[in-house]
């Protein structure tokens, strides 16, 4: 899908205020790393993550959804009142019911004129609801959309945490529940709105996706708890992003392409250097988060795309490429010129 009139107004991140080393994370194991001869020093020297963000403190979704909407509020300078749609794509949930969304619309008091809905894609939710945000200024719907994603990994860490202490652990069971200990907490917030009156924006250009979900069962997760089989789940996400990225090259004019920056969906050293070899992308131009970050599920494209603003690498007129990917598997891949 290709836009005419969409440009993104603002984009924030939150970073919690707790940084939880993988020294600490695996120090808390170690009596299981002895019991079945794991190295301590897996998480940082194979995987690449050395800390993640956490909250610390019981802390709802919502309420970091909800900071990161605040912030970018305040950024953009755009009213509340222009706000037509509201999408929390967060993998993390209070409730069953009612929506996230609906908490954080609230909270942020936000017109009852204003849609507010969840969306849920593992990893991929946050480009997903880009683009149901995009389609509808396109249409003319609506005149601004705020994208929102809080994740809160302190449950899913600890109870990992005490469920491989226990000692019936077996080390197929640590192997099954190990990428559970590379995720982070954090909260981002996009604000979309019409081309012709954001002269300051950032052009959104389009997107595409594929998916292979005959490979739904390789990643499976609850709020305390998710099974993968990494081994296979890396290699079919590696096809699955090449034909991805072939179709990009058709639809978004990247076939030969000189882009300037690829932000990708942060997971492990592992995952990232396979991608960027794969699709034989420039390590330069693909700034990593998971060393500090982990991986902060569908919070990872836009938390890096705004580390690379943060950092002065963005400059008017670059061409930059989104590829994310989740657990479905699903895979999208999507441009902005800043």
């Amino acid at each position: 899908m290709l836009y005419q009139n969409v440009s993104v107004a603002a984009l924030v991140h939150v970073d919690p205020p707790v940084r939880l080393t993988s020294t600490e994370l695996m120090d808390r194991l170690r009596s299981t790393l002895e019991r079945l001869q794991i190295r301590p020093e897996l998480l940082e020297q194979v995987v690449g993550v050395c800390e993640r963000r956490v909250w610390g403190r019981p802390t709802q979704v919502a309420d970091a959804a909800t900071l990161a909407g605040e912030r970018v509020l305040d950024v953009s300078g755009v009213p509340r009142t222009g706000i037509g749609l509201l999408v929390n794509t967060s993998v993390c949930r209070d409730y069953i019911e009612p929506s996230t969304a609906s908490v954080v619309h609230g909270a942020l008091g936000l017109p009852d004129t204003c849609q507010n809905f969840d969306v849920g894609n593992a990893c991929l939710a946050f480009l997903n609801g880009m683009d149901i945000a995009s389609y509808m200024i396109e249409r003319g719907d609506i005149e601004y959309a705020l994208v929102v994603d809080g994740e809160v990994s302190d449950q899913v860490t600890n109870s990992t945490v005490d469920r491989l202490n226990l000692p019936e652990t077996t080390a197929e069971q640590f192997r099954a529940e190990f990428a559970s200990l590379t995720l982070g907490s954090g909260a981002v917030a996009m604000i979309l709105g019409r081309s012709d009156v954001l002269p300051g924006g950032h052009r959104y250009v389009g997107s595409v996706t594929r998916a292979a979900t005959e490979f739904s069962h390789l990643c499976r997760g609850t709020m305390d708890r998710m099974v993968t089989d990494t081994r296979t789940l890396l290699a079919e996400g590696l096809k699955l992003a090449a034909k991805t990225y072939e179709a990009a090259g058709d639809t978004l004019g990247w076939a030969g392409a000189d882009l300037d920056e690829y932000v990708l969906h942060q997971v492990s050293n592992v995952h990232t250097t396979a991608l960027i070899e794969l699709l034989g992308l420039d390590p330069a131009k693909a700034l990593t988060t998971f060393p500090e970050y982990g991986n902060v599920g569908p919070a990872s494209v836009p938390l890096t795309l705004a580390k690379l603003d943060e950092v002065g690498r963005l400059k008017m007129g670059n061409r930059v490429a989104l590829m994310g990917i989740g657990s479905g598997l699903n895979c999208s891949m999507a441009e902005i010129v800043w």
